[in-house]
């Protein structure tokens, strides 16, 4: 009986070095090659390329972004943070940094699709987020635009909502934004959608003509006594920007529908 009793407790104390032995193989094998994030930034994407390869880590420049701190060509954040501890081969994901901004921003509305593509990527930027609005007309023509011109933008990339074929028989669709964009921009977007511009806050209205009685070959106007007079002018419009909009942006139009524009000053 103490044979078995020995051979058992043998056989017991076998099991759990095996055990131990197996946990330390373990715990080898996933911490043996991790390895510890470099700190990339302000490095140029060569050198952080470099210091990523020698770490053993795969590095994805993610996105690009304007900065006044970072000049272009040099990584502008990361993730994981620096000193975050990961297994070999783990892809870290970095932002590059474009410098300053140096572009304006085009005004592409009522261009085509394409038209506007080849705009945007003359200027530098890049085409971002395509969207289809169901508007009388065309197709494929830029509505509206995101970011709106001639704004300050901290990514090179321009999204666009477009005109669709209407699919069916109702002629409602999404009011879209008009803030941020010029009177004229605004204007000839909210025409194509079928709206009317009912009141654009302080555009000036022209002055009504006055009656006439004839009108000589040459084309002058002659009033009741006939003696010439002008015609009044249409003053100037403005060119915005739109700091705001009637129905909203988001609410249920039609065509035929009214849309009042303030404009900012």
């Amino acid at each position: 009986m103490k044979r078995f009793f020995r051979f058992t407790l043998s056989i017991l104390a076998m099991l759990a070095v095996m055990l131990f032995s197996a946990a330390i193989t373990l715990r080898i094998a996933l911490h043996g090659g991790e390895v510890a994030i470099p700190d990339f930034s302000s490095l140029s994407v060569a050198e952080a390329s470099e210091s990523a390869l020698h770490a053993g880590l795969d590095l994805n420049i993610e996105n690009k972004f304007y900065s006044t701190t970072v000049p272009a060509g040099r990584i502008l954040s990361q993730a994981p943070a620096a000193g975050s501890k990961v297994r070999k081969g783990w892809q870290v994901r970095v932002t590059e940094s474009l410098g300053p901004q140096q572009v304006t921003i085009p005004d592409v509305a009522g261009m085509p699709v394409r038209e506007a593509s080849i705009t945007l990527r003359r200027d530098s930027l890049d085409l971002g987020t395509l969207a289809h609005l169901d508007a009388p007309g065309d197709p494929d023509i830029v509505l509206t635009q995101t970011p709106p011109p001639n704004a300050g933008v901290d990514q090179p990339r321009v999204s666009l909502l477009l005109s669709a074929s209407p699919t069916g028989a109702s002629s409602a669709f999404v009011m879209p934004s008009f803030i941020g964009m010029s009177f004229p921009a605004a204007s000839r977007t909210a025409n194509q959608l079928g709206l009317r511009v009912a009141t654009a806050g302080d555009v000036p209205q022209a002055p009504p003509p006055p009656p006439t009685v004839t009108i000589r070959p040459d084309g002058v106007h002659l009033d009741a006594n006939g003696q010439p007079i002008a015609l009044p002018t249409a003053p100037p419009q403005p060119s915005g920007p739109v700091v705001g909009q009637f129905p909203a942006a988001g609410y249920r139009a039609a065509k035929g529908d009214s849309i009042k524009l303030t404009l900012g000053h």
